[in-house]
């Protein structure tokens, strides 16, 4: 389970000069049912073991210490703070878009969850990625060198307060990579369709229907740390919980 402190919020410097005021009720990592793997993991491993059945974790895959040196505070706002960023509401469906300047989603944006609002009316990055202007970025970037046959991988790109996040959704397969921050994922498997309003964030459901779930209808859940790859098979409901100011990259496969 996650801790709630008291008080509002908790100043911290996070790795990567992202100052961020993580929410109380996110001081913990919270519990993880989902195996982490190493490096010893084989490609025929993971196809038989995870890739159309179970989520997994992988570690020590690739070195991706040069594209995280690449996505500090101060380097991205040097190369991109001049840059329109597309913005997606916080929702289920993320249907509504608005485009602003990057240095001005960290300002006045990238701020601690606010309680009371809707995640239709949250405005979040992540994914929308304009490759031509990021596309130096990208290319720093490495992969998990897994692929499920007859699929290609497509970038999404994001960076996110604490109590931020995405609630329950399913597409197709995909990796997700922590960069900076933390980032806690619930996962159902797709013939168990989780109770959740897809217009509420996924912190109103973490405090109000979470803590209430019996044992059986718990989600398969983690929180992943910068290095740490999750993968989530096909039509997996999932959402995301940033607990710190967050930084990630998935690839999705299609």
């Amino acid at each position: 389970m996650f801790f709630l402190f008291p008080g509002s919020f908790t100043l911290l410097e996070t790795d990567g000069g992202w100052l961020t005021s993580r929410h109380a009720a996110l001081a913990e990592d919270g519990s993880c049912t989902v195996e982490r793997r190493d490096s010893s993991l084989t490609y025929a491993q993971f196809i038989q073991q995870y890739a159309f059945s179970r989520p997994v974790i992988l570690q020590g895959l690739t070195d991706n210490t040069e594209f995280q040196a690449q996505c500090t505070k101060d380097q991205l706002l040097a190369r991109f703070g001049e840059h329109l960023v597309r913005l997606s509401t916080a929702n289920t469906y993320s249907y509504h878009k608005v485009d602003l300047l990057f240095q001005d989603y960290v300002d006045h944006l990238l701020e601690p969850q606010d309680l009371a609002s809707l995640g239709s009316e949250t405005l979040y990055f992540f994914g929308n990625n304009n490759f031509t202007e990021w596309g130096s970025l990208f290319k720093k970037y490495n992969p998990p060198p897994f692929r499920i046959p007859g699929t290609t991988g497509a970038y999404s790109f994001g960076i996110g307060g604490s109590g931020s996040g995405v609630p329950f959704h399913w597409h197709g397969p995909g990796f997700s990579e922590v960069i900076f921050g933390r980032k806690h994922w619930f996962l159902y498997p797709p013939e168990k369709t989780p109770e959740f309003h897809p217009n509420r964030t996924t912190l109103s459901w973490f405090l109000d229907t979470y803590p209430f779930l019996p044992p059986r209808e718990k989600p398969v859940e983690c929180t992943i740390h910068p290095g740490e790859v999750l993968y989530f098979p096909d039509h997996w409901w999932h959402a995301t919980l940033n607990l710190d100011t967050s930084v990630f990259i998935s690839t999705f496969l299609g």
